[in-house]
C-alpha cells in the first residue's frame, strides 16, 4: 500500500452543516461518557461526504476537537483506512478496484487496465473532465463474486472489462447502475442458479408430509425414505435367539446391614445356617468357596455423634466377616467425611480463610439497599452475589481494610485483584457521600 499523505492544497476551514452537526451530536451521544472517541469513524465519514467525497486537513482537526481527541490520533485513523480519501476525487465516481488474491485470480487486472485507459494512467489522479478517479485497494469482502469494485458505499460484482465499462457509462450519464452482481447472480449463489433444494414440493407445500417423513426416517403411505415401496418385515419364526430367551428371575436380596422385620424378635444365636449347596463337577462333589459369600448382618445404626469408637457398636456376629468389615469401612468413611466437613467449617469460623471477614448484614439497613450497580464493573448479577454474601451498602465496602479485601476476594473465586483494579473502595467512599456518575461523568474511575 502506498504512503498516504495529505493533499498539498487545503481549504482554510471546515465546519459541519446544521443537519450534519445535529447528526454528529446524536451519533456521539450513543457512546458512554469518556468513550466519545469511538464515534471517530462515522463522524469522519460524514465529514468526507459533506466535502465532495474527500477529507481535508481542517475537517480532521474539526472532528478531533468535537471528540476531544489529539489531532495526531484522528490523522492516524484517516491515513490508515482506505475508505477515507485525502485528496480530491472524481465528482461523479471514485473507483476502488480490489486487487487481492481472489479478485486477481478472476481478472481484476483487466479492470485496472480499464481505469488506466479511461480515467488516468496513475491512481489518485482525476480524469480530464474531473468526473472520475481510481485506486487499487486490498480486500473489500466480496470474494465469492470476484472480481469487483467499490464506488462510494456500493459494490459492483462479477465484473469483466466490458461490464465494468457499462458501470462507468452509467455514472457518466448520471444513471447510477444497480449495485451488486452485474450478471444477475443472487448474492453468492452459483452462476448457473441453485443446485440444491430445487424440488418445487419444498416450497409449494405439496410434498410437505413426505419430506417430513423422509427427514425423520419414517415412511409415507407404505414407502420408505427414498419413496420406494417399503418391504414387508419378515415373519417371526418359532426359533428365538439366545438374547430373546427368557432370563431366570434374579432373587432380590436384602442389602448388607438392612434390618429385617423379625430381627428384633428372633435372637441371632437361634439362627441356624442353611445346608451348604453342593455342585457336581466331573462326578465329584465339591463345596463352593464361601469365603466371599455375604452372611446376614444386623442393621448398623449410625448415631448422630458417631465417632472413631463406632467399631464397638458393631454386633459380635459381624466381627471377622468380610462383608461386615466392608460395611463398617463404609460407615466409618461417611462418618469421617462428616467430621472433616465439621472441622472445615469450624476452621473457617476460626479464621483459616485468608484475611479478615468484613462487616456483613443479614438484610439491608432500614429495609433499603444501595444500588451497587453504580460501582464501576458491577452489574445486576454481581450485585445479587454481593447481597447474598451480606453486602448491601456503599459504606460497607468503603470501610474495607486490606485484610478484609483479601477475605472477600478469597471468598469470591476469580476476584483476585479486582477490588483494587476497579477502585471499589475509592468509588464507594464517594458514592456513600452522595456522588453519582451522572453528576460528574469525567470523575468516574476507569476499570
Amino acid at each position: 500500500m502506498a504512503v498516504r499523505r495529505l493533499y498539498p492544497d487545503q481549504p482554510s476551514s471546515f465546519a459541519f452543516s446544521a443537519d450534519n452537526l445535529a447528526w454528529a451530536k446524536a451519533t456521539i451521544a450513543k457512546y458512554p461518557p469518556g468513550k466519545e472517541a469511538s464515534a471517530v469513524l462515522p463522524v469522519l465519514w460524514r465529514a468526507q461526504e459533506q466535502h465532495q467525497g474527500w477529507l481535508p486537513e481542517p475537517a480532521i482537526r474539526y472532528v478531533a476537537d468535537m471528540l476531544g481527541m489529539a489531532y495526531i490520533r484522528v490523522l492516524e485513523v484517516a491515513t490508515f483506512y482506505t475508505m477515507f480519501q485525502l485528496a480530491p476525487v472524481g465528482s461523479k465516481a471514485h473507483v476502488q478496484v480490489c486487487g487481492t488474491t481472489p479478485c486477481m485470480l478472476r481478472g481484476s487486472q483487466g479492470l485496472i487496465d480499464v481505469c488506466k485507459s479511461r480515467i488516468h494512467p496513475q491512481p489518485h489522479h482525476l480524469s480530464e473532465d474531473g468526473a472520475f478517479s481510481w485506486e487499487e485497494v486490498e480486500c473489500l469482502g466480496v470474494c465469492a463474486n470476484a472480481p469487483m469494485v467499490q464506488i462510494y458505499k456500493d459494490t459492483y460484482e462479477d465484473l469483466n472489462p466490458e461490464l465494468f465499462e457499462k458501470v462507468l457509462d452509467g455514472f457518466a450519464s448520471g444513471n447510477q447502475p444497480k449495485p451488486g452482481s452485474q450478471i444477475g447472480r443472487t448474492a453468492s449463489c452459483p452462476e448457473g442458479g441453485p443446485t440444491t433444494l430445487t424440488d418445487p414440493a419444498l416450497f409449494d407445500g405439496s410434498g410437505l408430509g413426505e419430506w417430513k417423513a423422509r427427514l425423520n426416517g419414517g415412511d409415507v403411505a407404505g414407502k420408505d425414505g427414498t419413496g420406494a415401496a417399503k418391504p414387508e418385515a419378515p415373519k417371526a419364526t418359532a426359533a428365538k435367539s439366545k438374547s430373546e430367551e427368557p432370563k431366570p428371575a434374579i432373587e432380590k436380596k436384602e442389602p448388607i446391614g438392612a434390618a429385617k422385620a423379625d430381627t428384633a424378635t428372633k435372637p441371632q444365636a437361634s439362627a441356624k445356617p442353611e445346608a451348604e449347596p453342593r455342585t457336581e463337577t466331573s462326578g465329584t462333589s465339591q463345596k463352593p468357596d464361601t469365603s466371599k459369600t455375604a452372611k446376614p448382618v444386623a442393621a448398623l445404626t449410625e448415631p448422630a455423634n458417631a465417632g472413631p469408637d463406632l467399631t464397638a457398636r458393631l454386633p459380635e456376629a459381624a466381627k471377622g466377616n468380610v462383608a461386615a468389615e466392608a460395611a463398617q469401612a463404609a460407615v466409618l468413611a461417611a462418618t469421617g467425611k462428616a467430621q472433616a466437613k465439621a472441622a472445615s467449617d469450624a476452621g473457617a469460623d476460626a479464621g483459616q480463610t485468608p484475611g479478615k471477614k468484613p462487616e456483613l448484614l443479614s438484610k439491608p439497613k432500614q429495609g433499603k439497599a444501595d444500588d451497587l450497580t453504580l460501582i464501576w464493573g458491577v452489574a445486576e448479577k454481581l450485585q445479587g452475589q454481593l447481597n447474598d454474601m451480606g453486602i448491601w451498602h456503599f459504606e460497607q465496602i468503603a470501610k474495607w481494610t486490606p485484610d478484609e479485601v483479601e477475605w472477600f476476594e478469597a471468598s469470591m473465586k476469580g476476584f483476585k485483584g479486582r477490588v483494587e483494579r476497579d477502585k471499589w473502595i475509592e468509588q464507594c467512599k464517594k458514592l456513600a457521600d452522595g456522588w453519582r456518575p451522572e453528576a460528574a461523568a469525567g470523575e468516574r474511575p476507569k476499570g
